[in-house]
């Protein structure tokens, strides 16, 4: 029992590791007490101090020691990685060594902007810390998707050569946000149906039976699925040869069109969602037509996983926007009424509509509660990690 107290009394360090930056936490899983965090940016551009992520920790290092965080002192008891994509392979954390840095590496074709900044990130945090190593999956929680719900209608032998299918993403944070929302409301996640919807400059909605992951938004990359900042969501698979022949982009080009200037971005000419709710108060048409388009997506989507789930215990918000646009979740509820669908203006407005702690927004009574629960996706790593070097 000594010897349990002592392990739950030990922080985790968790990593996020980008292909420019370094974002780190160290935290205790059990009580979510957060000691020191913060994020190192512009590794390995030109003028950057910070040469590559090898230099970024040793950065950390000296950044939290100022601090009075000596990590040298500090009891690790593991240090966790987020990886973006586990491709077909990893449906749980995993234990890193040299085989699963090698099964990150080689799922790269699939992440190319993530995996390898992740197993570069890996490999320099082992070599400063002689702790267990765990990696969690982004796509983790969506690798209980049905066949129906996880296969594209491609050629078989095409799609399984090539690990073709819907995998999601914001996993850590669909998984936290939906057993957050059972504590909420006193329930066990196994008797919950919920649509949770991740609202962020990346997002993603899903639906989820039980505590098990039965739909989601976005599929082989983050790009499928609802309107965000700066990436289209949904298009027509056929735009990219249009693209191709008539205008004349490459596959590249088209692909940072589509990634990087599409969405709301390129809808309204801004991304960042409070300028956007600024220019729709001020009349700017585009800015209005841009923050309808991304309402009628999201009611696309929670339309269809009602239709999925059959019954809907509780739709949930949560990320940036979805904590923080009481406007966005009155849009949402404003029609659906007659779906038991409801917010209740006074509670969506609570501090000025922005969210820090878990809260009810429809009315008492109401057949679908919706709720606003913050994500924490590096607690849910801490945990995750914690759960598997126990």
């Amino acid at each position: 029992m000594n010897d349990l107290l002592d392990q739950t009394a030990r922080p985790v360090l968790v990593l996020n590791a980008g292909s420019s930056s370094l974002k780190y936490q160290l935290l205790v899983p059990e009580t979510g007490e957060v000691s020191a965090s913060g994020v190192i940016e512009r590794i390995g551009e030109a003028g950057s101090d910070v040469a590559d992520h090898a230099a970024a920790l040793r950065t950390m290092r000296a950044t939290l020691a100022s601090d009075g965080v000596d990590l040298d002192a500090v009891p690790l008891r593991a240090v966790g990685h987020r990886v973006v994509h586990g491709g077909p392979d990893f449906s749980e954390p995993v234990l890193i060594d040299d085989a699963v840095v090698a099964r990150i590496e080689s799922l790269s074709p699939l992440a190319p902007l993530h995996n390898p900044a992740a197993v570069t990130g890996i490999e320099a945090a082992r070599g400063h810390f002689a702790v267990p190593h765990v990696a969690v999956f982004d796509t983790a929680f969506f690798s209980t998707l049905p066949p129906e719900a996880s296969t594209y209608a491609l050629p078989r032998d095409l799609a399984q050569q090539h690990s073709i299918r819907r995998y999601g993403f914001h996993g850590t944070s669909h998984r936290f946000v939906s057993q957050a929302t059972a504590e909420l409301l006193g329930r066990p996640v196994e008797e919950l149906n919920q649509i949770v919807l991740h609202l962020g400059n990346g997002c993603s909605a899903s639906a989820i039976r039980g505590g098990v992951a039965i739909e989601t938004s976005m599929g082989l990359t983050p790009l499928q699925g609802l309107v965000m900042g700066t990436r289209s969501g949904d298009v027509d698979p056929g735009l990219h040869a249009f693209l191709a022949r008539q205008v004349g982009l490459s596959i590249d080009e088209i692909d940072t069109v589509l990634n990087k200037q599409s969405g709301l971005l390129g809808l309204s000419g801004v991304n960042d969602f409070r300028e956007l709710a600024q220019r729709v108060d001020a009349g700017d048409e585009a800015a209005v037509l841009a923050f309808d388009i991304f309402v009628h997506r999201l009611k696309h989507y929670v339309g269809a996983y009602l239709a999925h789930l059959g019954r809907v215990d509780a739709i949930v918000f949560t990320a940036g926007v979805g904590q923080n646009s009481a406007r966005v979740r009155a849009a949402l509820a404003d029609g659906l009424e007659g779906l038991g669908i409801r917010v209740d203006p006074e509670r969506n407005e609570t501090g000025g509509g922005c969210f820090s702690n878990a809260a009810v927004i429809s009315p008492e009574g109401s057949p679908v509660v919706v709720a606003v629960v913050p994500t924490n996706e590096e607690l849910a790593i801490a945990r995750q990690t914690a759960d598997l070097v126990r």
